[in-house]
């Protein structure tokens, strides 16, 4: 993957929820990459940032570089086995925020499309009816307004990009998607408002069960704003 112009925010530089001997729960900021590329200005990464602090620190998941939100870190080698076998068995409850372009006829509902890598344009994903891995994904719309949704998202799969594929295959984009979005949906925002809310896991060590959340911001933002957004938009392009 080339990122052209990789320009992570650096503050705040890192953001700590929760900390004991087995388990960090960070915050990783829309823009900064979960893991360190292989290129050196790809270094910069929610891994090498947390790694500078707690140098035992290992990744269980990811988070797209475009997506903001809470993330799992394990401090030893038995909480890194715990949490991926957590992961790999679908274990850990995930909830997703984001806004969408346009309206979803039904209130909820679930999306099975099997995906892909759209290898000739990676790093992008699509839908492959014949070669692509099952993924599945629930959700729930939570308020509308004139021109967006705002749209709570489960995952029950965890392929790449799932949730941005999968939102566009229905015609409702996420506003912000620099790889999905068409260009109402793009140009709306400066950012993809998609955002990992909350987590729920059961403790590496005590087996505790644990339950995490972190609020959205785009959520809150006021519905003229987009509006205004959107109507700027559409006077420049249909005068």
């Amino acid at each position: 993957m080339v990122l052209l112009n990789y320009q992570p925010p650096m503050t705040p530089y890192l953001t700590l929820l929760y900390r004991d001997e087995d388990v960090l729960v960070l915050a990783k900021p829309n823009g900064l990459l979960s893991v360190k590329g292989r290129a050196e200005q790809h270094f910069d990464s929610l891994q090498t940032r947390t790694q500078r602090v707690f140098p035992t620190a290992s990744v269980v998941h990811r988070l797209d570089m475009a997506t903001s939100g809470i993330i799992l870190m394990a401090l030893n080698k038995a909480a890194n086995r715990e949490l991926s076998r957590q992961f790999q068995q679908r274990l850990v409850n995930k909830r997703y925020i984001a806004r969408v372009y346009g309206h979803p006829e039904q209130e909820q509902g679930v999306i099975e499309l099997p995906l892909i890598c759209d290898w000739p344009n990676r790093p992008k994903q699509m839908v492959d009816r014949e070669n692509g891995k099952p993924s599945t994904t629930h959700y729930q719309v939570l308020t509308r307004d004139t021109y967006s949704t705002l749209v709570e998202l489960k995952p029950i799969t965890g392929r790449s990009h799932q949730l941005r594929v999968h939102m566009q295959a229905i015609g409702h984009p996420i506003l912000g998607d620099r790889l999905y979005a068409h260009d109402d949906a793009l140009r709306v925002s400066d950012r993809l408002l998609l955002h990992a809310e909350s987590i729920e896991f059961s403790h590496p060590a005590s087996g505790e069960p644990m339950r995490f959340e972190l609020p959205h911001s785009f959520a809150d933002e006021p519905d003229s704003a987009l509006h205004h957004q959107h109507q700027a938009f559409i006077q420049v392009n249909h005068p």
